[in-house]
């Protein structure tokens, strides 16, 4: 007796930031490890998200049609016409060099369904109604910030319109750029996973925060804010809390540059100078949650957000 494998419920986007160079996919499904399966993507060739009954030869092979030159829809026609299956699988294709399509089989469990606008394509399956895709278009047209910024307001727009029929478990958000990767090795510029967990969504924006403000850089400051005054106590404290300083004092002097210090190296900031750290916690405190070390690298993140990655 054959058992066929589960057929996860899953809802994603796959778009292109045509000023970036950069391509991405930002996926959730009641399904473990979902970006181990779900999400393809190059910058020399544009993203893939292949899902329901996943077929993942899709997106290897995709990614290759569209590095030769096929546009999306091409892509989709080869892979879908060489697969007995294609009727459950669903595929969004972003290109680089500017075309979408989506196939959407029409034995995929309901609701399934996709949408296409300029620059991305959003598709679910087994989604308790058309209005997570619709939502999560309208989001992602009218969405501040970046390329990553904008595909995970999406997938929170998509779970609270309604989401995954069966429920939440796994979530991603990969995106690629040339040397994007790390010290510009590679194109991965960002690869967040969340595996497991009962909020995946949420935990992959909390994880992605922290990839942000430690592997992402930004574009440089022309004037540096410094701490003082409540903002200064308040960070001081926080060091304290975290075990980066002795004890707390008045001002923001050597000892407490010094604890600053610590906590960037604690914290793998490296590739920010303590003059950006500083300004950062000098610009994002008030908007920062949490107590001790969860609120220093919160407010770095805040302080960081209102300007451009690089």
């Amino acid at each position: 007796m054959s058992h066929r494998p589960p057929r996860p419920s899953t809802f994603s986007i796959v778009a292109r930031d045509p000023e970036r160079d950069a391509v991405g996919i930002a996926v959730q499904s009641k399904f473990v490890s979902v970006g181990s399966v779900v999400p393809f993507a190059s910058a020399d060739a544009g993203a893939i998200a292949t899902q329901s009954f996943a077929n993942v030869a899709y997106g290897s092979d995709g990614v290759e049609l569209l590095r030769e030159g096929h546009t999306a829809g091409e892509v989709i026609e080869e892979l879908t016409d060489a697969d007995d299956r294609s009727p459950e699988r669903q595929v969004g294709v972003v290109g680089q060099d500017g075309s979408i399509a989506a196939f959407t089989g029409a034995e995929c469990f309901e609701f399934a369904g996709d949408i296409q606008g300029k620059n991305y394509t959003v598709q679910g399956n087994i989604l308790e109604n058309s209005e997570t895709l619709e939502a999560m278009a309208e989001t992602y047209e009218t969405a501040d910030g970046g390329l990553p910024d904008r595909l995970i307001a999406a997938l929170h727009a998509g779970n609270e319109a309604g989401g995954d029929a069966r429920g939440e478990q796994g979530a991603a958000l990969y995106v690629v750029k040339p040397e994007g990767g790390y010290d510009g090795g590679n194109d991965r510029w960002i690869d967040v996973r969340v595996d497991d967990h009962p909020h995946p969504i949420d935990e992959l924006e909390r994880v992605f925060r922290i990839y942000d403000v430690t592997l992402l850089e930004r574009e440089p400051l022309d004037e540096f804010r410094s701490l003082d005054g409540e903002t200064a106590a308040g960070v001081t404290t926080a060091l304290a809390d975290a075990g980066f300083l002795d004890s707390t004092g008045e001002g923001f002097g050597e000892a407490e540059r010094a604890g600053l210090e610590e906590f960037r190296g604690a914290n793998n900031f490296e590739n920010h100078a303590i003059d950006t750290v500083e300004d950062a916690l000098a610009r994002g405190w008030a908007d920062a949650e949490g107590t001790g070390e969860t609120r220093l690298v919160n407010a770095v993140w805040h302080g960081f957000s209102g300007r451009e990655r690089a």
